[in-house]
């Protein structure tokens, strides 16, 4: 009776499994379609940056760097890329970040994986009409940065914001577009040689 039961469930489920091999896999188009629509927004940073930035230190004191940046698309627009690059005067390199942007279209949500200084996390972004903002965590309130890109410039501030106490810049970088750039899609692996 067993062995009966066992076959029976056997066939139940490779008929099911059969079924849904049949229908085939769903069709991605619209949901590419949205995550290509919803990284639009971002083109207008694809190429190459580059500016001076600050930063505060934990002593209080600014320190300056070179700033660039490179953006592309990845996955037929569907993703968009950032390296990030702080130099030091003396050319070597002190700070180094790279992160992805995604819109999940079934959540309509839109995020920025980042990964630098040894972290990684992921980060709601929100687009605004001159440019976007993102906030990370930090203890009792967050870190906002919020970026105003317009024709050939790039304006990025970061504040720490904590309930009940003004904003305290921490962070600001003005770029100036240096050029197109075909960053990270160009010279993809050729099916053959």
């Amino acid at each position: 009776m067993g062995w009966m039961h066992a076959a029976t469930v056997a066939v139940a489920v490779g008929s099911a499994i059969a079924g849904v091999a049949w229908q085939g896999r769903p069709d991605p188009a619209p949901l590419l379609a949205a995550q290509r629509k919803a990284l639009a927004h971002f083109e207008r940073l694809d190429g190459e940056w580059r500016g001076t930035a600050w930063t505060l230190l934990s002593d209080g004191k600014r320190h300056e760097l070179t700033q660039t940046e490179r953006v592309g698309p990845m996955l037929d627009g569907t993703l968009r890329v950032i390296e990030g690059r702080g130099y030091e005067a003396d050319g070597t390199v002190s700070f180094n970040a790279f992160a992805v942007l995604a819109f999940d279209a079934e959540t309509k949500r839109l995020s920025m994986r980042s990964y630098a200084n040894g972290r990684s996390g992921d980060f709601p972004v929100t687009p605004t009409e001159d440019g976007f903002s993102w906030e990370i965590a930090a203890g009792p309130g967050v870190m906002r940065y919020t970026a105003v890109v317009e024709g050939d410039s790039w304006h990025e501030v970061g504040d720490f914001v904590a309930p009940g106490r003004p904003p305290v810049r921490s962070f600001e970088m003005t770029l100036a577009r240096l050029r197109d750039c075909s960053w990270p899609a160009a010279e993809a692996v050729a099916p053959t040689d």
